[in-house]
Order: structure tokens, then sequence, then C-alpha cells
């Protein structure tokens, strides 16, 4: 390695199929890990250690404003240009209670250089020290229109954060760390309270940076197909070199113990008109050891399945059959020195919380005195074992989640980067270690016995927001009494400067110090579908053999186009049902149990497939992944839970309907973009409009109904969940899907066979589906300090046609003039858009502090298009960050997905590749072009807000209709 840097220690870690290194920069103390392996995913990350000492949010700040220009890249927004430009596989900054990271990662090496060069100047010599406007730009600022208009406070950060203390879970969260850990850096918001982000001082800003943001404190990895030698001489040539260690008081005493367990009493805002029964949280909660204790880290996730999570588990049954809240969830935070474990209850009766208490810790006792059932302890065991071996991390590159995760231990001990990545032996000592009682001990030394607990207990409270909002307006009332007529002016002349700095765009010069890769870097065609048309059993089986590493992954796809509309929402709720009830065979736990022991999991889902204008296809899917010596007995389960499932279980549905209540009521509100985006479609599109029966406002409203009149109800249920089982599982709406190289599907002939003959018979087939939509134009009022404003309308409805152009479109829109006009100048955390191929189009914002001035900008978003202009070099940056976005790195399973979604699209590859070219051909002429489809999107007028109550009353005029959401 480089004569930079000391070799500390070199190992091979079998599970990355690689080396791991772990270095020290000679000069500067600086930690370095590479991870030297075969993945052409490269990913770089640098991290620091980042301790709050107050509320005021400060690393949060900070990791957005480093990215905001720096030394060698000046120019206003380095991380945009990024995302227009390359060819990234991951690019991000994340803040955690006690570090800030900033990843990288592509596989293209140009691009990959770039984007470490800029991430690494952008943390060392950021430009907040010349640009105070940054600051108040990313963190908060007084915001005054004019002398006798009202000041406000404005920032992406504050913003951002009104959304997260809007939602209860999130809440619930930060009252339980600060319960347990409250003379630790954990014992303050690392993100910032609203409440205390106008608090923090440019001073104390830049002292931040100062102390925190220096190679001795840093933590460099790099991992991947590289010559790592270039990149650590880069690394020191560039910037270590030219700093001196130092001594950086980054740590921490952790919590001492407790000599008794704390109870602690919060409140969180509803709704004026919302009851304040049954709405309740209570969390148990505990401090579980160590981070750098490898085996507990691994085993308490374990045990926590085993006792918590799993269908069934133990203690989670004993607090759903004594109707303790609505739901019942756990979560062991594994991420921070001191793990925390939590056990809850939503939206409970105020008077239960000595029952929830005592159930949690007789039952412990009682599983702790007699043993944990094995087959309980073996199925969690495998369902962990299977997931890191499998190693599906979605979207994300591989190598930046071992990197996220080795700072779970070697933020704690320079000498550990590696002990929570080297799994296989630690599998096999907890194996051993399963046969003699280590797991129940650590039920009595975690849990029982341990004094280091707390109960939470946050209570519902009307007003609480509007009070909120009061002292707010009160403090800035003052402030502003406080000011002379002169301070004013000023005042005013500052939000005008700021305003006119964010509207500057940055010069040609300084925009060009980021390389641009040429279009010749990007690759022309796309990447091949990969459907093998085959039969199995009398089925249809579209097969993708792509390599999966000894597992098989199948999807049983029923087409729904058939099933009657009134039984949709009713399907929705089978999903959540099968998997969840008993079988004819045997309980929904023990049914649990033999899926985690037998497959890594069998999973039932409902999609919707666009087609082209006014068609669609919705599916529903049984899906399972095994190693291939499992596949029959997947196949056994499988016919076990579609067809011996027992619907009728009156009390197993109503707390299934509750934990379905409650994740909705979360979902709707913390993915309020999504909600307000699909509502607003569904005002046109049948296509969305389906998707808001299985999945949006509507389904919660029927669900909410279920549950509040379940009594009532209950025949109904059980009836339109036993029509849609017969309607859906049905041998002419059946086609598999199977993922895998290693057999043909032959090999899977008898048992697929065997499955078909248990279908239901046929029914009459219809043409399509048919769904009614009605323009309603809603404002949807809830209890949280922001707003998330959508608008629709589908372009072929005024006799425009899909082009590729539009996905570039889509990236200037996000990156330019939406980023610009709503987060820069109006402080939402996120803008985005999308222009459908079947004409559905929507423009929607995520934690706005506006409303109507966001409504404003989708107005004349028609004419920033008329008006666009760009340069070669900027056509070329959209063109090349949009093919980016649509060549993200996909696993196994997920090449399969596409394959066979293009199938049920019917999507050919000359469409595929269509697309690409009008992408790869865009120029700023076509894009000019599209002014009138967007002019017709926005004018079609279908909007939906999700947001503050107070916002959308006072915005009336723009909705048909107002209600509460919840």
């Amino acid at each position: 390695m480089n004569q930079n840097y000391t070799v500390i220690k070199k190992e091979p870690i079998e599970e990355l199929d690689g080396t791991g290194w772990l270095l020290r920069h000679k000069k500067t103390g600086a930690r370095v890990v590479v991870i030297s392996n075969q993945d052409d995913n490269k990913v770089f990350q640098i991290g620091f250690k980042t301790p709050p000492k107050d509320d005021t949010g400060v690393p949060h700040i900070l990791e957005h404003s480093v990215l905001c220009g720096s030394r060698e890249f000046p120019m206003k927004d380095p991380f945009v240009e990024l995302v227009k430009g390359s060819l990234n596989t991951f690019l991000n900054a994340m803040t955690y209670p006690d570090k800030t990271v900033y990843p990288v990662a592509s596989q293209n090496d140009k691009d990959f250089f770039n984007l470490v060069h800029v991430y690494l100047d952008a943390v060392f010599y950021p430009n907040i020290y010349q640009k105070p406007e940054i600051l108040k730009q990313e963190g908060w600022h007084y915001d005054l229109e004019s002398a006798d208009a009202p000041i406000h406070y404005n920032g992406v950060v504050f913003n951002e954060m009104k959304g997260v203390f809007s939602s209860p879970d999130q809440q619930l969260a930060r009252i339980i760390q600060k319960s347990l850990l409250p003379d630790t850096p954990y014992g303050f918001e690392s993100g910032g309270d609203p409440a205390a982000v106008p608090d923090l001082t440019y001073e104390g800003f830049l002292d931040f940076h100062r102390t925190y943001y220096h190679p001795s404190n840093s933590y460099i990895y790099l991992y991947g197909d590289m010559d790592p030698d270039q990149y650590l001489e880069f690394i020191h040539e560039h910037y270590l070199k030219d700093f001196d260690e130092k001594t950086v008081d980054s740590s921490w005493k952790p919590q001492a113990p407790f000599d008794k367990p704390k109870r602690v009493k919060e409140y969180y805002p509803i709704g004026e008109n919302d009851s304040e029964e049954e709405k309740t949280y209570f969390a148990y909660n505990a401090v579980i050891g160590t981070s750098l204790d490898n085996e507990l880290y691994l085993a308490f996730q374990i045990l926590n399945r085993a006792l918590f999570g799993a269908p069934g588990a133990p203690v989670k049954k004993a607090l759903q059959e004594a109707q303790i809240g609505k739901d019942i969830s756990s979560s062991y935070d594994n991420g921070i020195e001191q793990p925390v474990f939590s056990v809850v209850a939503q939206e409970a009766r105020e008077d239960q919380e000595e029952d929830f208490v005592r159930i949690i810790e007789e039952n412990l006792k009682k599983i702790a005195d007699e043993g944990i059932p094995k087959r309980s302890l073996t199925a969690a065991f495998n369902f962990y074992e299977f997931r890191y071996k499998e190693a599906n991390f979605g979207r994300f590159p591989k190598g930046l989640m071992y990197g996220l995760q080795m700072y779970d231990s070697w933020l704690y001990d320079d000498e550990k980067p590696f002990i929570h990545i080297k799994t296989n032996e630690i599998f096999e000592i907890l194996r051993k270690k399963m046969e003699e009682g280590y797991f129940e001990g650590l039920i009595r030394t975690c849990l029982l016995d341990n004094p280091h607990k707390s109960v939470v207990v946050m209570k519902p409270k009307k007003g609480l927001q509007k009070e909120k909002d009061q002292q707010e307006a009160d403090k800035l009332k003052a402030y502003k009494e406080s000011l002379s007529k002169d301070e004013i002016d000023e005042l005013v002349k500052e939000t005008k400067r700021l305003k006119e700095i964010q509207e500057t765009p940055s010069t040609k010069e300084e925009l060009e110090k980021i390389p641009v890769l040429d279009i010749e870097d990007i690759r022309k065609e796309i990447k091949p579908l990969n459907n093998q048309e085959e039969e199995a059993g009398g089925v249809k089986v579209l097969w993708h053999p792509y390599f999966t590493n000894q597992i098989c992954y199948l999807k049983l796809a029923f087409d729904m186009s058939s099933v009657p509309m009134e039984l949709v929402p009713y399907a929705s709720l089978l999903t959540e049902v099968l998997m969840g009830v008993d079988t004819e065979k045997r309980n929904y736990q023990e049914l649990g149990n033999e899926i985690s022991i037998e497959t890594g999991a069998i999973a039932a889902s409902m999609d919707v497939l666009p087609r082209g204008k006014d068609d669609f296809l919705p599916m529903f899917t049984v899906k399972t992944k095994c190693f291939y010596p499992k596949t029959q007995r997947a196949f056994e389960l499988m016919e076990e839970v579609v067809f011996e499932s027992r619907l009728d279980d009156k009390k197993r549905l109503k707390e299934i309907m509750g934990q379905i209540y409650t994740n909705l009521k979360m979902m709707l509100t913390e993915s309020g973009h999504k909600t307000a985006a699909n509502r607003a479609m569904s005002y046109f599109s049948g296509y969305a409009q389906y998707k808001e029966e299985i999945q949006g406002i509507s389904m919660f409203e029927s669900i909410k109904n279920w549950y509040e009149n379940f009594d009532e109800e209950y025949e109904n249920i059980v009836n339109g969940l036993e029509e849609a089982r017969k309607a859906i599982f049905q041998k002419q709406n059946l086609i598999v899907s199977y993922t895998g190289k290693e057999e043909n599907p032959e090999f899977m002939a008898e048992s697929l066979s065997h499955f078909a003959e248990r279908l239901y018979p046929d029914q009459e087939k219809t043409s399509g589906v048919h769904v009614a939509c009605h323009q309603r134009n809603e404002g949807f009022a809830t209890a949280g300090g922001v707003c998330y404003v959508a608008c629709a309308g589908n372009f072929m409805d005024q006799g425009f046609e899909y082009t590729g152009a539009l996905k570039v479109l889509q990236m200037i829109f996000s990156y330019e003039y939406l980023w610009i006009q709503l987060r820069v100048k109006g402080g939402a955390y996120g803008c985005m858009c999308s222009f459908g191929n079947q004409g559905d189009s929507m423009f929607v914002t995520y934690r706005d502090p506006n409303l109507t001035e966001t409504y404003d900008v989708y107005e004349h978003a028609a004419q920033f298009v008329e008006e666009f202009d760009a340069d070669e070099r900027d056509m070329k940056k959209y063109i090349i960050g949009t093919i980016s976005s649509m060549d993200m790195p996909m696993g196994p399973d997920d090449m399969g997905a596409r394959s066979f979604n293009a199938y049920l699209m019917g999507k050919t590859e000359e469409e595929l590749q269509k697309d690409r070219d009008q992408v790869l051909g865009c120029t700023k002429e076509k894009i000019r072009a599209l002014a009138p489809l967007v002019k017709a999107v926005v004018d079609a007028g279908n909007r939906c807000c999700i947001g503050n109550e107070e916002k959308i009353r006072h915005a009336e005029n723009c909705f048909g209709e107002i209600r509460n959401l919840l």
C-alpha cells in the first residue's frame, strides 16, 4: 500500500469476496479502510464523528452546507451539478446521531474519480467561510418581505425538521433515545429541533466545522474493483498532506447505567377535531450493551425477531391478545455506541400502561425460565442468516451498505472496522450457543435484570401544533418589535439580497470546474431483456436466467383485470391476511417459523402496471426466495398459505386490521408527497385511482371503516376476503416468473402442477378494468407543520404524445427550475415531477413550508420550458444524469423483475431502445417544444395538498373540498 499510510492490519473477508486493509495516514492520523474485490460498483465514503452538544442541528445543517461550493468547485451547488451530470449509482450525505457520512458510488472509473474529488474538496474546503448566505439558505434565516409584513423563519433544514417533528413515530424515537442516554450526545437532536435551530449562530456553525471536519477525526473508506494506491496517493497529495495531526475532542463518556428504570411522559400534536381516545403510545426500552460486542450485536437481532418481530412472536402475541393498542412493534437500533431496544404499543388507551409493562415482563420471565421454543429461535436465526448471505440491498450498492455497517464498530474502536462484516464465524458461534441457553440468558441480563431501562408514555394533545406555531409567531413578533426602523429596513434588504443571490446562477467558469463525461462514455444500447417463455406443470413460466448464487426467486403472478372493483380493497387486505392467520395445518406462529426455516421469505403484494393511455394491468403476486433444494417445500408452503388460510378468525382479523390502520396512517403522512401526487392523479387516471383503492387514502378509509365498525362489518369482511381469493387464484389468471440459472423451469414442473390443480375454477373473463374517476381538488388537513403540494394532469388528453425527451425534462425541472424556486428559495426539503409514458404527469413537493406560492411556481413551469436555454455542455450533463437514473445497478432478482414487468406491460426491447435513443438525442429545441405539453398538465387543474391545517384553510380557494386526512 501507499507509503504515506501505515498498514495496521490486512485480512481476507470471505463475506465480501475480497481483502480488507486497515490503514492510518502517517501525517494526520486519518483512519482508512480499503476493501479490494471484483465489484465494479465502486464506493467511497468519508465520515466524521460529529457529536452534537445542543438541539440546533448544526451537524445536519453542515451536512447540507459543505455541498454548496468549495475551494476547487466554487459553483453554488456542486451536489446538484453531479446529480445532473454524472453516472453515479449513489450520491448523498447523511447525518446520524453521532456521525456525518459523505458517500458516493459509480461503475465508471472517470466518473468515480470526479465524485471522490468533489466530495473531498467539499468536506475540507467548503465555501461556508466566505459565504454566510449558505447557512441562511440551508439552515435558517429571518424572512421579511416588507417592513409591515410579519417575520418568518425559513431554511431547508428548518423546514425538513418541521416535517420530521410532525410524525408521532419520529418524535417517539427521539424521546426514547433521550430517555436512556441523556448525558451523551444521543440526548440531543443531531438533525435539529425546529424550536432550537434558530439559536445556531454563524460563528457556532463555523466552529463546528473547524473542530470536527479535520483528517485526524476522519474515517475514509474505499471499496471495489479499483487501484487503491491511485486513490490513496490522490487523497494524500491533494488533501491530507496539507494538514497536521491534532487531537480532536470528538469522544464522549458512555451513559452510566441507571440505578433503576425511568418513566418519561411527553405529548404529541393531533388535530382539533381528532379524538384523544385510544391515541397514547407506550414504549418499553433498554440499553443493550455496546456495539463493540459483535456476538451481542447479531444475537439481539435474532432474539428481537424470535420474541417480538416474527408473525405470532410470543411477547407481541400476548400484547395483541390483551388488546394493548392497535399495533405492536419492536426495534433494535445498533447503529450507535450503546444500542437501544424498544417495544412500542401504538394508539393504546391511556389506562393500559401498567398492563403493557406487566405483560412484557411476565412473558419474558416465563420464556427465560421455560426456554425459547426451539423452532421459533431456529426460524429467527435462519431469517437473518439468509438475509446476510443473500446481501440484497435493493437499489443501494453493496459496498455502501457494508461501509455504513463498519461505522457501527469502527467509530468506537479504531482497530475494529470489520467485526460486523465478518458474520460467517459469528453465525457458527451463535448456532452452538442456541443449545446452551445463551439466548435465554440474554433475556435476563439485557431485559429483566437490566436497570438501564425506561418506559415512555406519549399522549395526544389537541392544539399542541397551534401552541407551537403561536410560540414561534410570538417569538418572531417580539423580535421584530425589538428592532429599530433602520434594522427592519436592513432585514428587508437582507431578505431581498438572499433571494437575489439564490436567483443568480453560477458562472460558466465556475460550472466548468467539474469535469463532465463525454456522451461516448455512456452505453448506447439498453440492457437486453431476458424472458424465455417456457411451460412447467401446464403453466406458463417466464424464465429469467441470471446468476443468483444458488438462490431461486419465484413469483406467482395473478392478473386481477377480471376481479370486480368492489372486491379490490378486500384483495389488498388479503395481502396482509395471508401469512398472518392460522391455516388448516398450523397456527400462524408455526407457519411463520416454517417459512423462515425453509425459505428466505414468502410474501403477497399487489401492484398496478401502466400499459398505455387508459390501460393498466393490476396484479396480485405471491413470491418466495429459497435455496434450490428447498423449492418443493416453498411451493408446499405457498399452497398452504393461498388455499388453507383461515380467513374467518375474528380476533386475529381485528389485530391485523389494527396493524394496517396504524401503518397506513404513518405512511400517508410521512410519505405525504406520494399520497398527494397519486390522489391528484386519481381525479383523472384509472391507473392512479386503482392504486388509491389498494394503498392510498381510499384504502385507508376502507380500513378505518372496517376497524372502527368491526363487529358490524365482520361478516362482510370475511365474505369479501373469500370472494377475492376465489376471483384471484384461478389458473387463467396465473403466470410464473422464475429468476435463476442453476436449473431450467422443468425442475419445478411437479410442484407447479400440484399448485395449479388446487386453483379455483376459472370464471368468465371481462374485458379490462373499468374505474370511475372524479375531479375533487382536495386539501387534507393534518396536525403537521409542513405541506405536500401536488398538481397533476394527463398530456395525452390534450393530444400530446410521449417522448423520451420528457425524461430529460424531468431531470431539468427537478434540479433547475423546481430546485431553485421551491427548495433554494422556497425552503421545501424536496421537489419532484414525473411524466408517464401513459400521459399521467405530476408535480409535488416534500416538507414544504408554502402552499399557494408553490402552486404559483407550477403555473409558471411552462414559461420556464418555453424560455429554456442550454449550451452543449449543459445538455450533455442533463442527458448523462438522465441516463444515470435509468441505469442504476440491479441485483439478479431486480433484473428478473425488470424483464417480467416489461413482458406484462407489452414493452419490447425496440420500444425501450427508442426511449433511450430519444434521451441520448435530446436537444434544447426538443425541450422547448415540450412547453405546451407542460402547460396542458398544469392547466388541467388537478390539485391535492396534504399538510398543515391552518395553511390549507387559508388557501381554501385552491380546493373544492377541505377535510381532515386522518
